[in-house]
């Protein structure tokens, strides 16, 4: 058995230093949501209030805004599962001429900047003559949620044992049969993680947004606006904090599923 090698002390103290220029400021950003103070940012704050929680759930442009980010989040998120399933069995499963070129134009997506996507979709609903509206900011939002959910698909379906898949089929299962009872409980967790990071991603989103929007206002988008234009900065930092905490969950959550991922059902055989 080997022991553990203890890390030095320089290296610990050099993540703490890491971790602290990370998240000290979302921490400021939950410390100044409680701040009686609301025209500017004063260090230390004056006070400590917890009157802009309610001021904040009494804001109609906030739930007008959440709700916009919700439903552009769950469609682009329902569009993504489907494709990027699809392109991820394509790709994994089958050899063909040009399968790698796919691969890459598929992944091109969040590899380039958001504002390049962002122009050149706009630019391409001017040119079709497409009014902005939710579906544009959806298309908009698919295009790299797609490639969070096929990014976990495709490795999930190359590490799948795929004696399994013609198992079932020498056993009389048909291709429907086949992908309920054999290959979606092996890909059900690596899907459902990255159907909860795409969520994640296209609810603060913000640069893509900004260009296929019109004239909606996103979660993201309104905070946004508020920076530059405040009526109540601490409510900004209520909304900020909601949003740290929509986003953290589903991004850890996806952590603890993908993380035993290795173990695919069948693998061993």
């Amino acid at each position: 058995m080997h022991s553990e090698t203890r890390a030095p002390l320089a290296l610990k103290l050099s993540a703490a230093a890491g971790l602290v220029f990370l998240l000290a400021p979302i921490a400021l950003i939950f410390l100044y949501a409680f701040s009686t103070e609301e025209k500017s940012f004063q260090w230390p704050p004056p006070g400590f209030t917890l009157k802009w929680l309610g001021v904040t759930l009494g804001r109609g442009d906030v739930w007008e805004a959440l709700g916009l980010s919700v439903k552009v989040a769950a469609i682009s998120t329902a569009i993504a599962l489907i494709m990027g399933t699809l392109t991820a069995a394509a790709v994994a499963r089958s050899r063909f001429f040009g399968r790698e070129t796919i691969s890459l134009l598929v992944i091109l997506p969040i590899a380039l900047p958001g504002i390049i996507t962002g122009i050149s979709l706009r630019s391409a609903f001017a040119l079709l003559e497409i009014p902005f509206s939710t579906w544009t900011i959806v298309l908009g939002h698919a295009t790299f949620c797609i490639v969070i959910v096929y990014n976990n698909a495709v490795a999930r379906f190359r590490r799948q044992n795929a004696a399994l898949i013609d198992a079932a089929m020498d056993l009389g299962a048909d291709g429907l049969q086949t992908f309920r009872l054999v290959i979606l409980p092996n890909i059900a967790t690596a899907l459902l993680a990255g159907g909860m990071l795409a969520f994640a991603l296209s609810f603060d989103e913000v640069i893509v947004t900004t260009f296929t929007a019109g004239q909606q206002t996103t979660l993201p988008i309104w905070m946004l606006e508020e920076l530059v234009r405040p009526r109540q900065r601490p409510v900004t930092n209520v909304v900020a904090m909601a949003v740290v905490l929509v986003t953290v969950i589903p991004i850890v959550a996806a952590y603890y599923l993908t993380r035993d991922g290795e173990s695919t059902a069948g693998a061993e055989k």
